[in-house]
């Protein structure tokens, strides 16, 4: 049952988060009849433009979350990012409010220690080699165990922010303060992994929902610096790599549990499948969605917290996402060129209404459908380029 906004019948959801992609999420959940708190650290978030309210607050402050959830009471508190004070989530969740997919789920990923030991130690599931180093000297040692090249990340951080790829030993200090102040929360650790050559990799987005678990064609991305920049669906794959990427990808969420939408990122070479990470919500490279899908993640994700049916999920035609990015910090800008990127064939924009820029951040997605991914990539990627930033 569904009741009616702003009325005491109401069915709440609480956004913790709310940028982009939480934006998605409250126009799906609108459109059901449910009401919305939209919260974020900042004014005039994305999510907040379509929120019945919202309330800014630091989400990592405990006593700031306590006032504004024991306020709202919300029926499903849905996080969208990680800087969120999760363990007072799974009190919460103790006393009888529902986290969606579960508290345990949303504090483990938020820190890569917890979800690639539960991966790697207690599913036993294929990945990278790894080791956490808390210290620069310990970090030392660790990438001198581990090998060059390898990769480094905060335990904590989103975006690809604090992640970098070291080379060369000279670069380990760099690496390190960068990891450092990249991190979020109360990050105060690293985790160094091996390098994989891989061919390619994929978001597999999947379905926990109250009639069982359904995986989304396989998306395709390419990140740069750690954050994703384009990507496409399907990607192609042989049946058998296919199915070793949905079994990963089920055990991991299984032993997350809950019910939502799952991203989950796996590095694939030949015919081998290695975890990579998990968040446990609408994923960046699944915006392509959106477009290629009879139901868009976000869609998904709200059906799937609301108990409804999940029916089969289909792609619907080869499509592409690909960034809109800022070039400069602004309080204030405007949009050009929404006309040529209109004008590339079977291509819609998206820009998200964030109220200010800085390099690189992203401020809306090309959408582009095509004959196959590669002609979907390049129109994307044109339309995405014809936007233009201008500061005021």
């Amino acid at each position: 049952m569904i009741g009616t906004p702003l009325k005491k019948s109401a069915t709440k959801i609480m956004m913790l988060g709310s940028g982009e992609l939480g934006k998605e999420v409250v126009i799906e959940a609108q459109r059901l009849g449910v009401e919305i708190i939209a919260v974020d650290r900042y004014a005039h978030a994305p999510a907040m433009q379509v929120a019945h309210r919202s309330h800014v607050i630091n989400m990592l402050d405990r006593d700031e979350l306590a006032r504004v959830i024991r306020l709202e009471r919300p029926d499903f508190i849905v996080p969208e990012i990680e800087a969120i004070n999760t363990p007072y989530l799974l009190e919460l969740e103790k006393e009888g409010f529902t986290v969606i997919p579960t508290a345990r789920a949303t504090n483990l990923t938020m820190n890569r220690e917890g979800i690639r030991r539960l991966a790697a130690e207690e599913l036993r599931l294929p990945t990278a080699q790894y080791l956490f180093a808390a210290s620069l000297d310990e970090f030392s040692t660790s990438v001198e165990r581990i090998g060059l090249p390898c990769v480094v990340k905060p335990i904590m951080s989103s975006s690809g922010k604090g992640q970098s790829v070291v080379r060369d030993a000279a670069d380990l200090e760099r690496a390190w303060t960068y990891a450092m102040e990249g991190a979020r929360g109360a990050s105060d650790k690293v985790i160094i992994e091996e390098f994989i050559p891989f061919d390619y990799e994929i978001t597999l987005l999947t379905v926990r929902y109250n009639g069982g678990t359904r995986f989304c064609p396989p998306i395709g991305h390419v990140q740069i610096k750690g954050d994703y920049h384009e990507s496409w669906q399907p990607m192609s794959m042989t049946p058998q790599v296919l199915a070793e990427a949905e079994r990963q990808a089920k055990a991991v969420t299984d032993a997350l549990g809950g019910f939502g939408i799952f991203g989950v990122e796996l590095f694939i070479k030949g015919d081998r499948v290695w975890f990579s990470e998990v968040s446990p919500r609408p994923h960046d490279t699944g915006m392509v969605t959106m477009v290629s899908q009879n139901m868009s993640e976000f869609e998904l994700h709200v059906r799937a917290i609301l108990g409804l049916p999940v029916p089969e999920i289909i792609n619907l035609a080869p499509a592409a996402s690909h960034v809109i990015l800022a070039e400069e910090s602004a309080a204030e800008v405007t949009f050009a060129g929404l006309t040529e990127a209109l004008s590339v064939p079977d291509t819609k924009i998206r820009l998200f209404g964030k109220p200010d820029t800085r390099p690189g951040r992203r401020m809306g997605v090309a959408l582009s459908l095509g004959e196959d991914t590669d002609q979907a990539r390049n129109h994307a990627e044109e339309a995405a380029h014809a936007v233009k930033i201008v500061k005021n």
